[in-house]
Parts: structure tokens; sequence; C-alpha cells
């Protein structure tokens, strides 16, 4: 049609920055060049792509449509050229991984630790968001994989399901209930302290819920949204914490006490595109995964 991948480009910056100026800028080209490109793009379409009437540039009706598959176009091709790169013997590659945050406290430290064993010539980036951005990621072709919980997933979205996690309350080993092993009542903890994770957190909301449900209050002594800082603060006070029991299982100072009636389980899965290009690397992981699941003890997934 006469023009190549670069005015794709040209026209998805100046359609996401809303400006010329800003657009040239992150593309290190002239603005000049970048406004010739993009009227030389439709005359050739033979429509008007951009609105240029207002104070920030807008995609026209014609500009939206054209943009949304352009878009993908870049994605497919992004994600071909990975394929014609792909290495099936792993000896070069790379994988985007991203996980929700409570992983980071338990899993992808062994899990990512095996994988580079295995592979170490497989460049590893890992990433922590929150599960609407890790799927929003995925359909953006920014990821390869993503691990999170099951639930109402974006379309397009494909899930394999890896095992059910469990929560508990957590204490240091000199709290009076670090040697307990039957299951603690839950009104029991009625106006105890605890230090939990703060309401950004979805594991926060799993546990609140839980409370309200057993119309139990317990008293919020300390909230922080980093799972290394509760950890550290349950191990060097009397307070307790409500967290996966598996963070308590291999660590040295801490003990997961059960409650009665126990926290729902959450099924963990691993999440990508449907219908995307899987490379050696990502394949390779999905593998490790499930082995690494199977010989950790964790139940499995219904």
């Amino acid at each position: 049609m006469g023009f190549e991948l670069r005015h794709l480009r040209y026209l998805l910056a100046v359609a996401e920055q809303g400006s010329f100026t800003r657009a040239a800028e992150i593309l290190h080209i002239s603005q000049p060049t970048l406004s010739q490109q993009i009227r030389q793009m439709e005359r050739l379409m033979g429509t008007q792509l951009l609105d240029r009437t207002g104070r920030a540039v807008r995609l026209t009706d014609a500009g939206e449509t054209y943009v949304h598959y352009a878009r993908r176009a870049l994605q497919e091709l992004a994600a071909a050229e990975r394929a014609v790169h792909d290495v099936a013997d792993l000896s070069r590659g790379s994988l985007r991984l991203a996980v929700t945050p409570t992983f980071t406290a338990y899993l992808i430290g062994p899990l990512t630790g095996q994988f580079h064993v295995r592979h170490p010539d497989i460049t590893l980036s890992i990433r922590e968001m929150t599960q609407d951005r890790i799927e929003s990621a995925l359909l953006a072709d920014d990821l390869d994989l993503g691990i999170a919980f099951r639930g109402a997933h974006l379309p397009g979205i494909t899930t394999d399901d890896l095992f059910t996690e469990a929560l508990s309350l957590v204490v240091g080993t000199h709290h009076p209930y670090a040697d307990r092993t039957d299951p603690l009542p839950v009104r029991e903890l009625e106006s105890r302290p605890l230090a939990l994770l703060s309401s950004d957190f979805a594991t926060r909301r799993h546990i609140d819920t839980y409370f309200d449900q057993h119309r139990t209050t317990p008293r919020i002594a300390m909230e922080a949204n980093s799972i290394n800082a509760v950890a550290e603060m349950i191990q060097r006070t009397p307070l307790a914490s409500v967290l996966p029991e598996a963070i308590a299982r291999d660590h040295p100072h801490l003990r997961a006490v059960p409650l009665d009636p126990p926290l729902p389980e959450r099924t963990v899965t691993l999440l990508c595109r449907s219908g995307s290009y899987q490379s050696a690397a990502a394949r390779a992981f999905t593998h490790l995964t499930r082995q690494w699941v199977a010989s950790s003890g964790y139940s499995s997934s219904p």
C-alpha cells in the first residue's frame, strides 16, 4: 500500500501520546518528519486518521478502527520474530513472567532459581503486578506467562490450574499459639492485634471478607504493602498475621496455625494469551512449574 511498519509505529505513538511533539521525542525523529509521514499515510488510505483541531491530537473514528488492527498486527509480527529466533535447545532466549505479589514470598524464588540452574542461557524478566495488569499485559503481548488466581478473567486469557493455596494464621516461634496443633476458633481472634497486608492486596480483601462472614473483628495493629515486612514484624513481636501457610512451611522462625473454620482456598493458575505462540522457554517453565508443584507437596487444583 506504499507505507512501511514504521508508519504503523508512528501512528500508534501519536495516538498514545496525544501529541506530535511527545511522539516525535519518543521516536527520535523530528516533528515535521513525523507529521509528514502521518499525512502520507492518510493520503494513501484516503481518509483522515487523526483529528488535529483540539488541544490534544485524537484519533478519528476511522483512526480508532485502523489502530485496533495495526496494534494487533504489530503484536503478531513481534510474536513471529520471537518464534523465528526461538531455539528449542534453550541455548538462548528469554522469558517474560509476572506474578501477583504474594507469590514472591514463597513461590517465585524456588521456581526461577531452578529454572536458571537448568537453563542458564535464558534471560528471565520477572515483574510483580496486580492480576488485572498481568492479564492486560498478556493481551498486549508484553508478557509470556503470568501466575495469579483463578477467577473471572479477561476474554482472550487461557488458564492452567496449578494448585490450591491455603491461608492460615501465621505467628513467630515465640508466640503463645506457635505450638498449637488444633485449629484455632476464629472468634478467639476478636480484638487480638494482627499485622496484615494492606488493602491493595487481593489477599487482604479475601481475609477481610472471611472475618466479616464470621463476625470477628481483630485489632489491626499494623498494615504493610510488603509481605516481607509483615513476616519480619511477626517474627519480632507478639503480633500474628494471616498469610499463605506455605510462607511458614520452610521458615525457621514462623509457624502456621489452622483456623476454624478454615479460610476458603484459592486456586493458583498459570495465565497466558489464548492462541499465542509459546516459546521453548515458556514451555520449559510451564513443565518445570508442574514438576515443582508435584514434588513440593502442594494440593492439586480441583
